[in-house]
C-alpha cells in the first residue's frame, strides 16, 4: 500500500467559485465577541472520506456544488467576505461572492491508500482546498469563509476537503451547513434546507469586561502525532469499574478518554509532583445560554451556526493526576463539567474579565492538554447520497500545542479514535504503554 501511495496522484481539474443559486441580501452583519475572539481568525481543516454508488445518477462534485449554491441562498453570509466594520470589529460583508469550489481527481482507489487511514498515504494540502488566483485577481484567504474541494478516487469514492471559517462558526454549527448542503444534494426539487438557519449573534453574551490572553507563542518542542483506536471493550471496562467505584453513578466515554488521555500524558511527560497542569475541553454553551443570559428570552434561536461554547478548565497536581487511579481523574473531570452554568455566566457578566481571567485563551504551555470532542459534532452524519463518511480526518497544524480530538472511528471499527499530538517523540512509547494500561 505504500508503494501505491508513493504513485498517488492528485489533479485539480477545475477551480470556480460557487454563488447563491438566487439573490441574497447585502450588507454588513456583525459577528459576536465569541466569533471575533482573535484566535477565530482561522480556516479549520478537514477531511470526510466517502464510499462510492455505482448508480450515482451524478457525480459527487456536480452534486455537492449544485447543494451548496442551493444552502447559500439561506446560508447567504456564508457567501460573504469577512471584513472591518468602520468601528473596526470584525464583520461578515455579505457580498454573495460565493464560496471555493475545487474538482480534484485521485489516480487510485481509496482501499490503496487505506481510507486515508493515519498514517496520511496522500499528502493533506492535495485534497484540501488550496486556491490559485490570477495575480490581477488576489482574495485574501483570511478574508474567505468557506473553501471545498471535492477529490474523486479511481474507485468512484471520494474525499471532501474542508476549510471553513471559525469566526463564522464553530464545530456544530459548521457540520450543521454541511448537513443542509447533504439535504439539497440527496433531493434536488428542494430548494432549501428543512432548518433554516439563524444568525442570532446579538444574543451571545457581550461581557462589559473581557480579558483577552495572548496568541500561544511558538515554541521549540514538537509533539508527535498519534492516532489511537480504542474499542468499546477497552471504554466498556473503564465506565463499569467506575459504576462500581462511585456507588452507582455512570460516566460517559468522553471522560473515560479524556481521564486515561491526561493521565497516561502526565506519566510519560514526567512533570514534576507539584507542577500545576491543566486539562482544557471546549463545551456547547448552547443548552446554558438561556439561564446564563437571564431567562428565555436569551435563548439562541433554532437553526443558529455562529460559535457558542466556553473551554473548561480542570487543574491539580501532576502528582495528584499521576498517581490517583482512573476513576479519580475521572471525578476531575466530571467535576468541571459540572462549572459550565456557573463558570459561564461568571464570564457573561463580566466577573471573570474583571479579575483578569481568559478562559478562551489557548496556550502553547506544555503543562496544558486542549480536548475536542468531533464524535457528537455532526460530520459523521453528513449524507451527500453516497451513505454517511467512512471516517472524518480532523487536522491540525500547530504542532507545539498540546492536543487531544475525540472522533468516531472508521465506520467498520466499533469504539472511539483519539487522535493526539501531546507528547514530545521521546515520550510516544512511554504515553502509548499507558494509554494500553487497563488498571
Amino acid at each position: 500500500m505504500r508503494g501505491a501511495a508513493a504513485a498517488a496522484t492528485v489533479t485539480r481539474v477545475a477551480q470556480r467559485v460557487v454563488t447563491p443559486s438566487a439573490a441574497t441580501p447585502s450588507g454588513q452583519l456583525p459577528l459576536s465577541w465569541l466569533d471575533r475572539y482573535p484566535t477565530q481568525r482561522a480556516l479549520i481543516e478537514s477531511l470526510h472520506v466517502f464510499k462510492g454508488r455505482a448508480d450515482a445518477a451524478e457525480s459527487p462534485a456536480a452534486a455537492i456544488e449544485r447543494a451548496i449554491a442551493k444552502a447559500l441562498v439561506s446560508y447567504y453570509p456564508i457567501a460573504g467576505r469577512l471584513a472591518e466594520s468602520d468601528d473596526g470589529e470584525l464583520v461578515v460583508n455579505c457580498t454573495g461572492e460565493g464560496v471555493w469550489f475545487i474538482e480534484a481527481t485521485a489516480s487510485v482507489s481509496l482501499e490503496e491508500v487505506d481510507y486515508l487511514e493515519y498514517p496520511l498515504m496522500v499528502a493533506k494540502d492535495d485534497l484540501l482546498p488550496h486556491p490559485t488566483y490570477p495575480i490581477s485577481d488576489h482574495h485574501p484567504e483570511d478574508s474567505l469563509i468557506l473553501l471545498v474541494q471535492v477529490t474523486q478516487f479511481a474507485c468512484g469514492g471520494f474525499v471532501v476537503g474542508f476549510r471553513f471559517s471559525h469566526a463564522v462558526a464553530d464545530g456544530p454549527g459548521a457540520a450543521q451547513f454541511m448537513t443542509a448542503v447533504g439535504e439539497l444534494a440527496r433531493d434536488a426539487a428542494a430548494t432549501s434546507p428543512s432548518l433554516p438557519p439563524a444568525w442570532g449573534r446579538d444574543v451571545i453574551p457581550r461581557p462589559p469586561v473581557a480579558a483577552v490572553g495572548p496568541l500561544p507563542i511558538p515554541t521549540e518542542l514538537r509533539l508527535q502525532y498519534l492516532a489511537m483506536d480504542i474499542s468499546t471493550d477497552y471504554i466498556d471496562h473503564f465506565k463499569s469499574r467506575f459504576l462500581s467505584h462511585s456507588g452507582g453513578h455512570r460516566c460517559s466515554a468522553f471522560e473515560v478518554l479524556i481521564a486515561k488521555t491526561w493521565q497516561a500524558r502526565t506519566r510519560a511527560a514526567g512533570f514534576s509532583p507539584e507542577s500545576p497542569i491543566h486539562v482544557c475541553f471546549a463545551m456547547n454553551a448552547r443548552p446554558v445560554l438561556g439561564r446564563a443570559g437571564g431567562g428565555a428570552a436569551a435563548a439562541l434561536p433554532a437553526g443558529f451556526y455562529g460559535n457558542c461554547y466556553y473551554i473548561m478548565r480542570v487543574t491539580a497536581s501532576a502528582g495528584e493526576v499521576a498517581d490517583a487511579s482512573v476513576y479519580d481523574v475521572v471525578r476531575l473531570i466530571r467535576e468541571g463539567k459540572k462549572r459550565l452554568p456557573a463558570d459561564f455566566a461568571r464570564w457573561s457578566s463580566g466577573e471573570a474579565g474583571a479579575r483578569g481571567e481568559d478562559p478562551y485563551r489557548i496556550t502553547s504551555d506544555y503543562r496544558t492538554l486542549l480536548v475536542s470532542d468531533w464524535s457528537r459534532l455532526g460530520f459523521a452524519e453528513v449524507d451527500y447520497g453516497w451513505g454517511n463518511p467512512v471516517h472524518v480526518v480532523p487536522l491540525t497544524n500547530l504542532d507545539y500545542i498540546a492536543t487531544c480530538i475525540l472522533v468516531r472511528p472508521s465506520a467498520h471499527k466499533p469504539g472511539a479514535r483519539l487522535i493526539t499530538q501531546c507528547v514530545a517523540a521521546d515520550g510516544v512509547d512511554a504515553f502509548h504503554k499507558e494509554m494500553m494500561r487497563l488498571d
